[in-house]
């Protein structure tokens, strides 16, 4: 272990963020009494150019009006290659309360994208007194998002999350695929007649997960656009989990219950994890730096691995 120590994510849940389309304002009572950790109100994709400006007075209406409960609440502003991001900011901040938790940046690139955000939301904080600091979260979308993930991951202390984008990032990579997230059905090896599929998110999963957790920021898996396949949502959410990945986003409410499902660890899990520092603990006590826990060799290392399902599981139950 490096003498730098490797800082640790906020201390929140985040299995499932939810999106909806600032232009819909029916969704927003029901996004708020979901099971989601985290809302993101939505300004970018799925809202049409001539709509841009009502959505955004809708959200900033929504943000002062609704009651969100303990949720975190984050707005997905315009990417920085459009001419609305910069209102979306400065709108938001200006007029918006103290219920908005996060900003959430799309496509970004570079640490620069990040700076400049930033910046702006730094220079609307101080002119109108906000007290409490907007966090950002932001999205990889590009063969260059990935290129510079690390310097991402360390481009700012209000930084807090970095998903992935699968539908940009396949489109900026020239993948020959027009799903979302999951299984491709042309990205498989051939042995002995059988066909045998990987996963083509694999690297870009990997990539940022790794940099986040060098820079105490929680990896989040973005959308799985079939929604009407649930098998195939649970199996991309159980991948990304496995890799190190907090949570997933759901396009879709009945997304929801898969993401809290996968992401939050089952109660076999949890007893095995307080199992295992049981048995260290009583292995250390006999100065012995390691143990057999059910016929497997655990030592240091499984303390570790275990601490981080003991802490996800009271973090959760706390919340």
């Amino acid at each position: 272990m490096s003498f730098r120590l490797q800082p640790t994510p906020p201390a929140r849940p985040n299995r499932c963020q939810l999106f909806g389309p600032g232009s819909n304002t029916k969704l927003f009572a029901k996004m708020a009494a979901s099971a989601a950790d985290v809302i993101n109100l939505d300004l970018e994709d799925s809202v049409a150019p001539s709509d841009k400006d009502t959505a955004r007075q809708n959200v900033i209406e929504a943000i002062n009006t609704i009651d969100w409960g303990t949720k975190t609440l984050s707005v997905r502003i315009n990417s920085l290659d459009t001419p609305y991001w910069y209102r979306d900011v400065v709108d938001l901040l200006e007029n918006a309360g103290d219920r908005l938790d996060m900003i959430m940046i799309p496509k970004v690139g570079c640490a620069a994208d990040v700076y400049a955000v930033d910046a702006l939301v730094t220079a609307v904080e101080r002119a109108k007194g906000r007290t409490k600091p907007i966090a950002l979260e932001v999205i990889i979308e590009s063969a260059a998002g990935i290129a510079h993930v690390e310097e991402i991951a360390a481009s700012s202390p209000r930084l807090q999350a970095m998903s992935l984008g699968a539908a940009d990032f396949a489109a900026s990579m020239g993948m020959q695929t027009t799903g979302i997230g999951g299984t491709q059905e042309n990205y498989y090896m051939l042995h002995e007649g059988q066909k045998y599929w990987s996963d083509p998110w694999h690297l870009a999963q990997t990539a940022i997960v790794a940099a986040c957790r060098t820079h105490g920021i929680m990896p989040v898996d973005g959308p799985f656009g079939d929604f009407s396949d649930d098998d195939g949502c649970r199996a991309q959410a159980r991948r990304s989990a496995t890799l190190g990945m907090v949570g997933k986003w759901a396009i879709h409410p009945k997304q929801i219950a898969i993401s809290n499902e996968v992401f939050t660890p089952s109660d076999e899990a949890v007893s095995e994890a307080h199992e295992i520092l049981a048995a260290m603990e009583t292995a250390k006590a006999n100065g012995e730096g390691a143990t057999v826990y059910k016929g497997r060799l655990v030592d240091i290392a499984s303390i570790k691995q275990a601490e981080v399902i003991v802490r996800q599981s009271e973090m959760i139950a706390a919340s």
